[in-house]
């Protein structure tokens, strides 16, 4: 019998990480945890990223394409994040004889373009997006979570209920905080991330994401050093008071990962960030699950914070605005090295509610390598002829 399609997705994430994680041996964890618990690479020692915020000593080559998608329809979206398969059918690449080579090439893909979109994915269903990470607020009983744990239910009739207050402005002025990158209070954070929306209002909730590579390339040289040595509390207190005003409780068990347990939600990460696929340095601390930089002031951690998030809405051209057509669209970003926000603007209009399911897979402990580079840098090697 052929797998299901919730075996799919499990198996497009999980594999997705499989094909590209480098073997090894060192965990992050002493409790013996086995690597399928969270089966991306290897996880980094909690003094892999020091209190000082010192890069840590580990260095991996970035990973090259194969060529094995180069014979599927695509297209850049911007020059510097997105990229659109046309007429492709993700499942078929999942079970294909080439399985192995398609999604690791995907994977490295997502990672250098950011976000990749797949248009009606008809034949992905949740059962494709599970064994990933259970949501502390998504995975607690609520009213329109559904049954499944390991799915996170992107609902905008549920977080009106649980987040009323944050759709009450009808004359909103800015909505930037609302750019973030999923669970970066999590000490194991998302590697990958997928939204598939099963549910769309009659026009708006497109999505935007954001990339953290080209934050970090337009910092001036001196400020991405200083930058470098500092570490930040990633944090997220809104979960509890949501839980505790809707009566419920935020689901405290392991999340994916033997370090992800229990309600509160705080984690300790570099600043600036390496992705372990490209290479290549970004902003990681942006976004409402930042709390603070640990080694400044308040006043300079909150300008350093409110500086990042201006680079992003100050600088339309290293955003995408997706804008989302057909039941079962399909999104997969490297939550790693990109930001995203909804668009709220059909709230409340009459236009229709929109939902979907979001999967997330686990990767490794955040850290800095002192030999990575940033985007641009990158890509000039990536063009120079070996």
């Amino acid at each position: 019998m052929s797998p299901s399609v919730i075996e799919a997705i499990s198996e497009t994430t999980q594999n997705i990480r499989e094909k590209i994680a480098p073997q090894s041996s060192d965990r992050a964890n002493n409790d013996g945890a086995k690597s399928q618990e969270v089966p991306n690479s290897e996880k980094l020692s909690p003094s892999a990223v020091a209190p000082s915020g010192a890069p840590q000593e580990q260095h991996r080559e970035p990973l090259k394409l194969s060529g094995a998608l180069d014979q599927f329809e695509s297209f850049d979206v911007t020059p510097i994040i997105g990229r659109e398969y046309v007429g492709v059918n993700l499942a078929e690449w999942i079970h294909a004889p080439n399985s192995d080579d398609l999604l690791r090439d995907l994977a490295i893909t997502i990672s250098q373009r950011g976000v990749v979109f797949f248009r009606k994915q008809d034949d992905i269903t949740n059962d494709l997006q599970k064994e990933l990470h259970i949501h502390p607020v998504s995975n607690s009983g609520r009213e329109h979570g559904g049954k499944d744990d390991e799915i996170s239910v992107i609902s905008s009739a549920q977080a009106k209920k649980i987040y009323d207050r944050n759709f009450e402005a009808k004359n909103r002025q800015s909505a930037k905080e609302g750019w973030h990158s999923d669970i970066t209070f999590e000490p194991i954070p998302s590697d990958y991330a997928l939204l598939r929306l099963t549910e769309l209002p009659k026009t708006g909730g497109d999505t935007l994401w954001a990339s953290g590579y080209e934050v970090y390339d337009r910092i001036s040289k001196p400020v991405q050093k200083f930058l470098e040595t500092l570490t930040a509390t990633y944090a997220q207190p809104e979960f509890n008071k949501a839980a505790e005003k809707n009566g419920f409780k935020l689901y405290s068990e392991e999340r994916g990962a033997p370090e992800n347990v229990g309600e509160k939600l705080e984690a300790v990460h570099p600043v600036v960030r390496t992705n372990p696929v490209t290479g290549w340095k970004s902003i990681f601390a942006l976004g409402h699950h930042v709390s603070h930089i640990n080694e400044l002031t308040t006043i300079e951690s909150d300008a350093l914070l409110a500086w990042f998030l201006r680079l992003v809405v100050d600088n339309h051209d290293l955003q995408v605005r997706h804008r989302w057509e057909n039941d079962n669209d399909l999104a997969i970003w490297d939550n790693r090295s990109n930001y995203h926000v909804a668009t709220s603007d059909y709230i409340n209009l009459g236009l229709g509610e929109r939902a979907g399911q979001r999967a997330v897979s686990l990767g490794e402990r955040p850290y800095l390598d002192p030999e990575s580079t940033g985007r641009r840098e990158g890509l000039e090697k990536l063009q120079k002829p070996e």
